[in-house]
């Protein structure tokens, strides 16, 4: 067997402990809000010295930041969501209800990571000025739901006299971190029974009868 190099060794256990402070972050952000955790409070939940947390981070901002992108990205690799295998899986659908219906899938798996920290962003935003900058001007979110509206007016079974902006309006709204909060968490749906509704719904407004 072929001897592990320790510099392989040591940037495994640079990431594992990157990845230990993130969770700790996360789960300690969505639990008493981004204010009131101190990067002591993440170092004894992660089990490290917080000089180890300046050291990888710098500072709570940056750590957010990364809290929320792994989140969006499913795990830490340096691929944007328009990168990824399921995105690409939306815009080779060959059929407008085939695209929505993929499009649903991954923005599901997507909400149910990156839903539970959205207001903690929001309450972070507005108690620290220098947070909301963090994030890229225009939305991302609708940078992404844009691209996948070019693509869907153009497949068969679309509705007619659908265009590009108004079916990336109606994917920006009804695939909302605010909406599937309101169904799934105060309205005590399964993410499950989001995914056909919205599914349903999308199919109504954007596809062909």
């Amino acid at each position: 067997m072929t001897p592990v190099k320790s510099g392989g060794k040591r940037a495994e256990k640079t990431r594992e402990t990157r990845r230990k402070i993130r969770d700790a972050a996360r789960d300690l952000f969505v639990e008493q809000g981004y204010g009131a955790t101190m990067l002591q409070d993440v170092a004894n939940r992660a089990g490290v010295a917080v000089q180890t947390i300046y050291f990888t981070f710098g500072n709570k901002r940056a750590l957010l930041k990364e809290v929320v992108d792994v989140s969006i990205a499913g795990d830490d690799e340096p691929l944007a969501t328009m990168e990824r295998p399921w995105f690409h899986a939306v815009l080779a659908a060959e059929t407008a209800p085939d695209q929505l219906r993929e499009q649903v899938k991954g923005v599901r798996a997507l909400l149910e990571r990156v839903a539970p920290i959205i207001e903690v962003v929001r309450a972070a935003a507005a108690a620290d000025p220098e947070v909301e900058p963090m994030w890229a001007d225009p939305d991302p979110r609708f940078t992404v739901q844009s691209a996948t509206a070019k693509a869907l007016v153009v497949k068969p079974g679309v509705r007619a006299g659908l265009t590009a902006e108004e079916a990336a309006d109606v994917l920006y709204g009804v695939l909302s971190p605010e909406l599937y909060l309101l169904l799934v968490r105060d309205r005590g749906w399964s993410s499950q029974r989001w995914e056909r509704w919205v599914y349903d719904v999308l199919r109504s407004q954007l596809c062909a009868d």
